[in-house]
């Protein structure tokens, strides 16, 4: 009976890269209407259900093709994999975006922070606000790993809720 059993891995890098092709068609779509820079709650929620979306069909997919039977570690491997794959694709379209497409894309993001934090911190000067920035700047290789992480940690979360709410193992007797 464990030979009927599909691979977790074929389904997470299959929904991943759509999952991923996706979020890249948004970001292309953002990028297009001028408003890749914002990056308010509609456009975060936005990406969030797109990522939550595909691994939720991932899971279902894996759960018709494995004759009905779901278990919540094997959600759980669809999840994180369908996320990490999707993420991986997503940084590559950031990375493309940010240093070919539109080379001076974060220069153009500090200027918006820095605008954004002298009108919310009017007590800090103009040089206080520079130091942060090129802070910043310093640390700007760190979101590439945090943003696999944190895509990661969501796909297990949902992962996880799908797979409490679709498991179905087989019968011990």
């Amino acid at each position: 009976m464990e030979e009927n059993q599909p691979k977790t891995g074929k389904f997470a890098l299959n929904y991943g890269l759509v999952t991923g092709i996706i979020g890249v068609i948004f970001g292309i779509m953002l990028y297009i209407m001028d408003m890749h820079y914002e990056q308010g709650a509609a456009v975060q929620i936005t990406q969030t259900l797109i990522l939550a979306a595909g691994i939720v069909m991932a899971i279902i997919q894996f759960k018709k093709t494995g004759n009905g039977l779901l278990s919540i570690s094997e959600a759980l491997k669809v999840g994180a994999g369908v996320a990490l794959i999707a993420a991986i694709v997503g940084l590559l379209y950031f990375f493309l975006l940010s240093n070919v497409i539109e080379p001076d894309y974060l220069d153009k993001v500090y200027e918006i922070g820095k605008v954004k934090a002298m009108a919310d911190n009017p007590s800090l000067t103009e040089e206080q606000i520079d130091q942060g920035i090129e802070m910043q700047k310093g640390f700007a290789w760190v979101m590439y790993p945090i943003g696999l992480i944190i895509n990661v940690v969501i796909g297990l979360i949902i992962g996880l809720i799908t797979g409490l709410i679709l498991k179905k193992e087989e019968a011990a007797y």
